[in-house]
């Protein structure tokens, strides 16, 4: 069978996992004008994640002027929604992976299609802080295995990180880079594992200070938003940024690398982040995160020049 050996070889994608990053991928890859699986084990979220492509995401496009609305209808309905896994995977040349940042989990799902995809097929993770060498065994094909993450909107912050592990061959690495290039992305190749990559590494140092300053009880949300959209003049701050994010997501990550480290002020934060979580605001997705959707505070006029009592 043939063997993938440029980004013009890639012309079906199966996008694992219909979330917020996964869904962004799939509609993409659609719009450039790729055969496009998206595959996820829970039909609501498929129908869900239908939805949100049709209305949040069209309506971003569009309105940025970056597609008119009659082809963002087509890429949509050009995309294969499936619960059927072996279907999904049996003409895919490159698996793209955006499950939850648990490594025994994405290991598990990779070694499924590793059994279910053709031998040609390249694998790669989406993880946003995970280290691909931490998975790479369970694919069960490392030598075609990289991380090739990507950053919320794809189409806006069309940036995207290729880090390969030690066991990577390089012309895997190469072929990612330009199949970033083909689908409309920056790609920037690591030069040796990092966990967070290059941007996330930055961002999460900003986030997990933010949040440890609410966990703390030194500064409210708001407070710490406002002390970094004042000085830095920005239209938000690093807690409105992580309900942009999925406080669902932070979550998720957070715990895992306080379990992982123990790190007291991780700890902190992951109890604050699950509070949240627990009582149903999961951040922008679902309308409600440390601000209220779809008019947050942080997007009046008044917010920064106003102070909390």
């Amino acid at each position: 069978m043939k063997k993938i050996e440029s980004a013009e070889d890639i012309r079906s994608i199966l996008v694992v996992g219909a979330g917020t990053m996964g869904s962004q991928i799939a509609l993409q890859c659609a719009l450039c004008g790729l055969r496009v699986t998206l595959y996820d084990v829970d039909r609501a979220k498929l129908d869900e994640t239908r939805g949100r492509m049709g209305g949040e995401y069209a309506a971003s496009l569009t309105g940025l002027g970056l597609r008119e609305a009659e082809t963002v209808r087509k890429a949509i309905e050009g995309i294969e929604f499936t619960t059927d896994a072996a279907a999904a995977a049996a003409e895919a040349d490159l698996v793209s992976e955006s499950i939850p940042e648990r490594p025994e989990l994405k290991a598990r799902v990779f070694g499924m299609f590793d059994g279910l995809c053709p031998e040609r097929t390249l694998f790669a993770t989406n993880s946003s802080t995970l280290l691909p060498s931490m998975i790479a065994e369970g694919t069960g094909r490392p030598d075609r295995f990289c991380a090739m993450h990507f950053h919320i909107y794809v189409w806006v912050a069309n940036v995207v990180d290729i880090m390969p592990h030690p066991g990577t061959a390089p012309e895997v690495a190469e072929v990612l880079r330009q199949f970033a290039l083909r689908i409309g992305q920056v790609p920037i190749v690591l030069k040796k594992e990092q966990v967070g990559y290059v941007f996330n590494t930055m961002l999460c140092a900003l986030s997990d200070a933010a949040v440890g300053l609410v966990a703390d009880g030194v500064a409210s949300a708001e407070d710490v938003d406002r002390a970094w959209m004042g000085v830095m003049k920005t239209p938000v701050g690093p807690l409105g940024i992580l309900d942009f994010v999925g406080l669902d997501t932070a979550m998720t990550i957070t715990e895992y690398w306080a379990e992982r480290t123990g790190n007291k002020r991780l700890v902190s934060n992951g109890q604050l982040l699950r509070s949240y979580v627990e009582t149903g605001r999961l951040g922008m997705k679902n309308g409600k995160g440390f601000y209220d959707y779809p008019n947050p505070r942080y997007a009046d006029e008044d917010f920064v020049s106003s102070s909390s009592k």
